[in-house]
């Protein structure tokens, strides 16, 4: 493929570097009580969110190829657009099209329900970023209908892209349908559960112990015992009040002593989120010692069994994990980052591990590794493993130091970082030290503008959905819902825009917003300021030569 662009005469010189700075979870919020990004003492954000040279992007449902207007957009689709230029039917539109087709229901389908007990394990809610509970409620009937007549269900809560303690809600739901299909005769039973921080989703090998606890339970039934999973979650609930859906402990479900869904040798599992961060570690897991592939994991596999594994989509496209899967994943093509290759542009990227992912394989339209390892750079900053609430500042500086640095080297076109603060404690729910995340996020963005107008380029500054921009639970009239000590902590993204703000000493340059911007005009943007013209189908750039 022929990714060469046509250079642009427009602009001479070319900004260098052109900086792209994300910060991760900072929306554009109802600057009231419960909006972290107002409260804090942001005067570097403040000036360039209001400044002439800013706007605001879409960054939730169709905009980036989510379903609806009520979806939130996520880091993984958010960073997706970014890079693509263009908007691709993204994780849950696709299942929704694949269940409702039967598409979902082919061979690999077909290879999981010719064997033992089926066993479905993924996160029980309805936020739409890494699972639906409506496709998990569709695959149970899918296996009623096709007679598969033993199935355990292995739920992650959630508390996280929904409320913080609402996972009875969900587990009720199931149950209910559970019960509905028990009646036609099938045996379809809860079987294991847990938080979804404190088992089976780590992501970006942060935290192996994290999946470790997960496969205990899931896989090997060992865990607290109860009797139904909505015993487990209140009793929970009921003995450390201030417990998040996210972190609740590992719990199975027993019988007579004995764990009611133990996976057995010649079983079958499908993990049923579609989102792929949080889904690697634990397909790898399952591919290389349930069906005893080559390769390793830092896992304790001793006594597992030999079962079948699939996921809901491929979650690595360059790795093949998992080999089999239900419903193909997008097909993104021609990223901004190919093209920068392609045209002997050099590019730098940067976060800590949270995100690390974020600006390198996602950007790239789902691909690992460097793009080109004579043009590119990617590093990694080790997160620490702690609840962001008590450590606020996570790795900005750190980040930053290093941003500044490569800005002042001059050897880079283009460089990237994602800062993800706003994100990662706003998940937290913790409202003051959000407040703290977001003002040691200013501290670093005002560091990086200098740097950049020192070395003579163009910051582009953004985010990639919102989050830290409310931190309430709402009721419809957007007043905050109310608990014993105040407004009910929010812990999920929002449907808010995101600012985009241009940076340029030089004046060559001028913001140009089309109509309806979104994340994906920024690939264009990215082209457009390092001197090359976008190609025909990208979405349009968001700035002109002034």
């Amino acid at each position: 493929m022929d990714l060469t662009l046509t250079p642009s005469t427009r602009v001479h010189p070319l900004p260098k570097p052109v900086v792209l700075c994300i910060l991760d979870g900072v929306g554009l919020g109802a600057k009231d009580g419960g909006d972290a990004v107002h409260l804090a003492k942001t005067p570097t954000l403040d000036r360039l969110f209001s400044g002439p040279q800013a706007t605001q992007l879409a960054a939730h449902g169709p905009a980036v190829g989510l379903p609806g207007e009520g979806d939130m957009g996520n880091s993984e689709v958010g960073h997706n657009a970014l890079g693509a230029g263009r908007v691709f039917a993204q994780g849950a539109k696709l299942v929704n099209a694949a269940i409702a087709d039967g598409g979902a229901f082919g061979e690999t389908w077909e290879w999981l329900t010719q064997s033992g007990t089926l066993h479905l394990l993924g996160l029980l809610s309805d936020g739409n970023v890494h699972s639906h509970i409506k496709h998990l409620l569709a695959i149970l009937d899918r296996a009623a209908a096709d007679g598969v007549q033993r199935v355990r269900v292995h739920i992650l809560t959630d508390g996280r892209d929904v409320g913080s303690r609402t996972s009875l809600t969900y587990i009720r739901q199931l149950q209910e349908h559970l019960d509905h299909l028990g009646a036609q005769g099938v045996d379809y039973r809860v079987a294991s559960g847990g938080g979804r921080m404190l088992l089976t989703m780590d992501r970006y090998e942060a935290d192996w112990e994290m999946v470790q606890r997960g496969w205990d339970a899931h896989i090997l039934g060992q865990g607290r015992h109860f009797d139904s999973a909505e015993q487990a979650v209140q009793t929970l609930y009921d003995e450390d009040p201030k417990v998040n859906d996210q972190y609740l402990p590992a719990f199975v479900i027993a019988e007579g002593g004995e764990a009611l869904g133990r996976v057995q040798d010649g079983d079958a599992l499908l993990f049923f989120n579609f989102r792929g961060d949080r889904a690697l570690e634990i397909s790898r897991a399952c591919e290389v010692i349930g069906m005893q592939r080559a390769g390793s994991v830092p896992i304790d596999g001793r006594d597992a069994p030999s079962f079948r594994y699939a996921g809901m989509m491929e979650y690595d496209g360059d790795l093949h994990i998992p080999q089999r899967y239900l419903v193909a994943p997008p097909a993104i093509n021609r990223t901004v980052g190919q093209y920068l290759v392609a045209n002997g542009k050099r590019s730098f990227a940067i976060s800590e591990t949270q995100k690390f992912g974020h600006v390198t394989f996602f950007f790239n339209g789902n691909r690992s590794g460097l793009l080109d390892a004579e043009l590119e750079q990617y590093v990694e900053i080790p997160s620490d493993n702690v609840s962001f609430d008590t450590a606020p500042r996570m790795k900005a500086v750190e980040i930053t130091d290093r941003v500044v640095q490569e800005v002042g080297s001059g050897r880079w076109d283009h460089i990237r970082l994602n800062i993800a603060n706003g994100d990662m404690v706003g998940h937290t729910g913790a409202l003051d030290a959000t407040v703290e995340a977001m003002e040691c996020v200013d501290a670093c963005v005002a560091r990086i503008e200098a740097a950049v107008l020192e070395a003579g380029g163009v910051l582009l500054v953004t985010a990639d959905h919102g989050n830290a921009d409310d931190m309430w639970m709402r009721n419809k009239d957007g007043s905050p819902k109310q608990q014993a000590d105040g407004p009910v902590p929010r812990t999920s993204h929002t449907l808010a825009p995101v600012p985009f703000a241009l940076v340029d000493a030089s004046g060559h340059w001028a913001l140009d917003v089309p109509a309806d911007p979104g994340l994906a005009n920024v690939s264009a943007t990215l082209l457009v300021l390092m001197g090359l013209e976008p190609p025909a189908d990208y979405l349009p750039p968001l700035v002109r030569p002034a």
